[in-house]
């Protein structure tokens, strides 16, 4: 059991950090404006939320690009 919770948060925490790393170089600027030039100390700071939140914040990526308003 205590393996697979180990697997589980690992798994969740690579995807989080793979997306997150995205979200910040691409993403970010298509939810605000102002985070067009944001430098790489800002973004950063954003990535562990990115990281932990990346279920919610993909769902409203895809529904921007879907041309959601």
């Amino acid at each position: 059991m205590p393996d697979t919770l180990y697997f589980a948060v690992s798994a969740y925490a690579g995807i989080g950090l793979l997306f997150g790393a995205g979200f910040i170089s691409i993403g970010l600027s298509r939810f605000d404006a102002a985070a067009q030039s944001a430098g790489i100390a800002v973004r950063l700071l954003l990535l562990p939320g990115a990281a932990v939140l990346w279920p919610l914040l993909m769902l409203l990526w895809l529904g921007r690009r879907g041309g959601a308003a």
